[in-house]
């Protein structure tokens, strides 16, 4: 009884580190905006797009898989003049 309830202990941990890396795909990116220049931080995460109107916009960075990853990024981008806000 013991030797099945630690095999099961030990494929339950097996099982839930191999999931584990599927939640950490999430991917930030640094978008902006061609009309006013503004960047901003999107998480691919959400169901919905941004809305292309009336301005469109272009992803302006690599994914980040945090969301401070992409903040250090926007912030870069303001301090070069690439964004402006």
């Amino acid at each position: 009884m013991r030797r099945v309830l630690t095999l099961s202990a030990a494929a339950g941990i097996a099982a839930s580190a191999l999931a584990t890396p599927a939640f950490a795909k999430v991917g930030y990116y640094v978008i902006r905006w061609d009309n006013t220049g503004i960047c901003q931080i999107w998480n691919e995460d959400l169901r919905y797009k941004p809305v292309q109107w009336p301005s469109t916009y272009k992803v302006v960075s690599k994914p980040f898989p945090t969301f401070d990853a992409a903040n250090a990024v926007q912030l870069k981008y303001r301090a070069e003049r690439r964004c402006t806000l």
